[in-house]
């Protein structure tokens, strides 16, 4: 595949009519796309769990008020006991791969502990699992028009509410998903 064709730092837009539950309404951030296939992380769908929950389970403790009550995310369906932080560069941590020069994604614990301790990135998002694609996988869902990809914004991610990521994802396109159908038509 090469660099043109290429899907990383680009969002998945869930068309309306995909049904998987899983990824109905939601937009991924596409952190590695190859000709091996592609992983990305859902970033509109918050879970019922606080960082200060995921901090406690790895006994790290928090140094400044507010991070407890941090958002965790359902980042996909694969993995979901396994961690990462999307957050803002230029930070790197012992397990980071640097998306662009302002979008990291951080696998490894240094990057919470960082968090607690009031020293981390300016901006995170913080999620449990992720979504994956095997080879020409998600080409084919794109081909079958389950969703609508365009290029990531930072402030989407980072400063959108997640109820409205969805939607403004879209809009960056110039596309308002609440005009399209759900349903697939015949001409």
């Amino acid at each position: 595949m090469s660099f043109a064709t290429s899907l990383t730092n680009h969002f998945l837009i869930a068309m309306p009519g995909l049904k998987d539950p899983n990824f109905a309404r939601t937009v991924t951030y596409v952190c590695e796309h190859t000709e091996h296939g592609a992983m990305g992380i859902v970033i509109n769908r918050p879970m019922d769990i606080r960082l200060g929950e995921v901090l406690d389970q790895l006994d790290i403790e928090p140094a400044v008020s507010g991070v407890a009550g941090v958002r965790v995310y359902l980042g996909g369906p694969v993995q979901t006991d396994r961690g990462f932080v999307i957050h803002s560069g230029p930070l790197e941590y012992d397990s980071t791969l640097a998306i662009t020069p302002d979008i990291r994604v951080t696998t490894s614990r240094d990057v919470l502990e960082a968090i607690a301790q009031g020293q981390g990135p300016a901006h995170t998002l913080i999620a449990l699992g992720y979504a994956g694609w095997g080879s020409g996988q998600l080409e084919e869902e794109l081909s079958a028009n389950a969703w609508l990809s365009g290029p990531a914004d930072g402030d989407i991610i980072f400063s959108r509410s997640p109820g409205e990521r969805w939607l403004a994802a879209a809009q960056l396109l110039g596309i308002d998903l609440n005009l399209l159908s759900g349903d697939a038509g015949h001409a």
